[in-house]
């Protein structure tokens, strides 16, 4: 992260610095060098206010997720899939409260809930860093997951949708197959991607033998309990859960619109429901939970302010418009129009920006939600994720400082997400 943060604000000073000689005074109009400065203490600002609104988020979440917890729902669904996950994760002990964690995470992601999604990945951290002995250095586990997080196979672009009905689409949820078709090829590149990289990036060590014995020379009672193993399901139970996922796909498909608004509050009747049903003492144990969200949310703020201060800079600084309009007659030819080439580009840096972007093109009468352009933006919207933002909140969370490769396994990803996303919408709309 020393190595992106600094080139990402020098790339923006320099380009700045570079049309400040070359800027002709006028009248109410902003040098670029005061533009700039105007940028930093505005993405300094809305980094904050970003981070006070994920405290409210976070501590619901986590709190939700510490009720869950409790009553051995994280567990149940690890045990489950746990023939997938012991493979894509042989580091992580199978019971091990991260592999139930990463599941929500990836459940909620795949719902369309970012909100959600965040404090399970946040807590699927905390619960990885747990395994690893050189803190401050990223696990493969901890790449990997993050690597899958920022492509994450999506069946509900819930967000996408709402905005696509307000622009007046004919066919709002008519991403649904392209963001499904591009996020599934996007997954499954960020797995050989991480896997393949993590060949030329030592780890040195990074991964604990979980059998690693206490000071005493005896396991501690919490961490036994933790790691002990139960035992997967049969292997029928696990087909069995995923013909039930495989068979809620084209149910998202078809009545998308209809079940989103009761995703959150499903999850929290559901998660709270679960509690007392296993006679968990749900209000104290959703107040512990939170007060954990609480913290994390404020230790991650200095994070935010960085990552987002940096990016500001870079879009104000003309640097990427420099590169769209060098790339944009050449990307237009592989079905990549110019109009939608910032999207692209700005997605990985900046959601609210990317999504700025999306309901101007959309909202724009020349181009519309059902034209080609607007079907691409969409689904660009809802295949790749903020990485820079992942990257500062998920490691930031941690104390991660040597991330290794996982920037390279989420920029592979993206770029598989946006070549998949063209080919989608050629095919389909093109």
């Amino acid at each position: 992260m020393n190595v992106v943060f600094s080139a990402i604000v020098l790339i923006a000073f320099l380009a700045t610095a570079w049309r400040e000689f070359s800027w002709v005074s006028v009248d109410g109009v902003v040098s670029p060098m005061n533009a700039l400065s105007a940028a930093m203490v505005g993405s300094a600002a809305d980094s904050v206010e970003l981070a006070i609104g994920l405290i409210g988020v976070m501590t619901l979440f986590l709190g939700l997720m510490k009720v869950a917890e409790a009553g051995g729902l994280l567990t149940v669904l690890a045990r489950l899939i746990r023939p997938l996950m012991v493979r894509l994760f042989p580091d992580v002990p199978p019971d091990h409260p991260a592999m139930g964690a990463m599941i929500l995470n990836m459940s909620a992601n795949a719902l369309g809930l970012g909100n959600a999604a965040t404090p399970f990945g946040i807590r699927a951290m905390q619960e990885l860093d747990k395994l690893n002995a050189h803190r401050g250095t990223a696990t493969n586990a901890m790449v990997l997951f993050l690597a899958i997080n920022t492509s994450n196979v999506t069946l509900l672009p819930t967000g996408v949708i709402a905005l696509r009905a307000a622009a007046g689409s004919a066919d709002p949820a008519g991403i649904l197959s392209t963001t499904l078709f591009a996020t599934l090829c996007s997954t499954i590149t960020a797995i050989f991607a991480a896997k393949a990289y993590q060949r030329f990036f030592s780890e040195n060590g990074a991964v604990k033998d979980v059998k690693v014995k206490a000071a005493d020379g005896q396991a501690g009672e919490g961490e036994a309990a933790a790691l002990e193993p139960t035992g997967a399901y049969p292997i029928w139970i696990s087909l069995m859960a995923l013909c039930v996922l495989i068979a809620f796909i084209p149910l998202t498909v078809i009545y998308g619109k209809a079940i989103s608004p009761w995703i959150i509050p499903g999850l929290m009747a559901g998660f709270l429901g679960f509690g007392v049903a296993r006679r968990v003492r749900v209000y104290e144990i959703f107040v512990e939970g939170a007060k954990e969200g609480f913290q994390v949310a404020v230790r991650i703020i200095p994070y935010l302010v960085a990552i987002l201060v940096a990016v500001g800079m870079f879009r104000a600084s003309g640097a990427m418009e420099a590169v769209v309009s060098w790339l944009g007659g050449w990307t237009g030819k592989v079905g990549m129009p110019a109009e939608a080439l910032p999207m692209a580009f700005l997605r990985p840096l900046s959601g609210s920006g990317a999504y700025g972007i999306m309901a101007s093109i959309i909202n724009d009468p020349a181009i519309g939600p059902d034209s080609y352009t607007g079907y691409l933006v969409s689904t660009l919207q809802g295949s790749t994720e903020t990485t820079f933002y992942v990257l500062a909140v998920y490691f930031g969370a941690v104390q991660v400082r040597r991330i290794r490769h996982a920037l390279a396994s989420a920029l592979t990803a993206d770029l598989a997400g946006v070549i998949f996303a063209v080919a989608g919408c050629t095919y389909l709309y093109g």
